[in-house]
């Protein structure tokens, strides 16, 4: 996994910046109902994303367990940011009206864990939402995307079929669904192939040393090396806390 420490100051620079950002921003506020007050975006990082969930009468607060990215959210959202672990949130039971997850349960082993921290931190009839089968949502149809097909892990930590089947083990049940355009990330043979080399998708992707030095070397022979292939679309998953 990246060192998101190391990561914060480039990191909305190489993944899309503020088109991206208020892509996601607008699809997650479309599943929020308008009666939330609160809302917390976990796994916030620079919070770029978090600063644009912005809508009269919500509050909105952000959380990181990473120093450099919260220190970057920081001089977005001032005191509303928390430095903190999101299998471990520190907010009370039934506190929030909303909480949103953008592209953090597919780098999490024990997404089950962070799933239940949130359904606790809802009230009754709160809503969660999240991104679901993320890395999916780039296998757009290219050449690039052949090449890392057979690589591909087929149980995601942030498959929607598990990511369901948790939240309605915490009283959290399917309320809707949206999906949005990840403006600025369709993937280059050379972004990719440098991605591959410093294990950016050791959550995504099953290879081996010989078979990184492999797939290098085959994205090397693409044509367009630094042309971008179309923009990925993810998915958002509404659920909403029973009682």
């Amino acid at each position: 996994m990246l060192d998101y420490d190391v990561e914060a100051e480039r990191y909305d620079a190489t993944r899309g910046g503020v088109p991206r950002a208020g892509s996601a921003a607008r699809a997650v506020l479309a599943l929020v109902p308008e009666r939330a007050r609160t809302l917390l975006d976990v796994g916030c990082g620079t919070g770029l994303v978090t600063e644009r969930m912005d809508r009269p009468g919500l509050r909105v607060y952000g959380v990181d367990a990473s120093p450099g990215m919260a220190r970057v959210a920081a001089s977005r959202m001032g005191p509303r940011l928390v430095l903190g672990d999101c299998r471990h949130l520190p907010f009370a039971d039934d506190a929030l009206d909303a909480v949103s997850a953008v592209w953090v349960l597919h780098l999490l082993p024990d997404a089950a864990a962070v799933v239940a921290e949130c359904a606790r931190v809802l009230r009754p009839g709160g809503v969660f939402v999240t991104t679901v089968d993320k890395d999916a949502g780039h296998d757009m149809d290219s050449d690039v995307n052949e090449l890392l097909a057979p690589f591909r892990v087929r149980r995601a930590y942030d498959a929607q079929v598990r990511v369901q089947a948790v939240a309605a083990e915490h009283g959290l049940r399917r309320a809707g669904e949206a999906r949005f355009t990840g403006h600025g990330q369709g993937r280059s043979p050379a972004r990719v192939a440098v991605d591959v080399e410093r294990g950016t998708f050791a959550s995504s992707l099953a290879l081996s040393s010989e078979q990184s030095g492999t797939l290098v070397r085959q994205l090397s022979l693409l044509p367009d090396q630094d042309v971008p292939r179309a923009d990925p679309v993810f998915r958002l998953l509404a659920l909403r806390k029973e009682g």
